[in-house]
């Protein structure tokens, strides 16, 4: 996989091969900028154009590509691979319309780091979902359980301050907001905060 020059070991790639959106000449750093464009947040609509979630670049293209999905807006990227050349979506909508039950969300990595915005709920930095972990509040080593309202996004550094203590036996350590379940309601809240700086978004998001 490449941005710009392809390398032996993209050609034999079977999947994406190369995203660019460089002024002509222009030199990229492939694997790193291929990357980070296909970890691209998009905005997920349902066949009623109701938003009901976000998923990154590469997983909108595979949706849109096995025609579940049409892209409604474009990011200004363009994909290029094996046989298709097709623009990278900013919003896809999926074609037929899935039930969305209005209740708490799975409980998983992916939905706590979405609920807590990828930022420590400790010490207050944003970072990479790849640079954080999930913490116990209450340490399961003292009974602690799995809940929504135990877990939370923490960077490495506050995980490992922690370790199995308890909050009121700190000091110098309180969670920045109360670990609730995430719901739809919640969902929304956060897709309108992704999407602020996303104009494409904003019809969507206000109405």
């Amino acid at each position: 996989m490449s941005l710009g020059k392809s390398s032996g070991h993209a050609r034999k790639q079977k999947s994406l091969a190369k995203c660019h959106n460089l002024p002509h000449g222009e030199t990229a750093e492939p694997r790193a900028r291929f990357n980070s464009a296909m970890q691209t947040p998009v905005l997920v609509l349902n066949a009623s154009y109701e938003p009901i979630n976000i998923c990154g670049a590469r997983r909108a293209l595979v949706l849109v590509l096995k025609g579940v999905a049409k892209t409604e807006e474009e990011q200004g990227a363009i994909l290029h691979a094996a046989r298709v050349r097709m623009p990278m979506p900013s919003v896809i909508r999926l074609l037929e319309y899935r039930r969305i039950p209005h209740q708490t969300r799975a409980l998983s990595r992916k939905n706590i780091l979405l609920r807590d915005r990828n930022t420590c709920q400790y010490c207050g930095i944003t970072l990479h979902s790849s640079e954080l972990t999930l913490d116990h509040v209450h340490p399961r080593s003292r009974g602690g359980l799995s809940t929504w309202e135990n877990l939370v996004a923490a960077c490495h550094s506050c995980n490992r301050k922690k370790g199995n203590q308890l909050l009121h036996e700190m000091q110098d350590m309180k969670l920045i907001r109360e670990p609730r379940p995430f719901s739809l309601h919640t969902s929304r809240h956060i897709m309108r905060m992704i999407g602020h700086s996303d104009q494409k978004w904003r019809k969507y998001l206000y109405y």
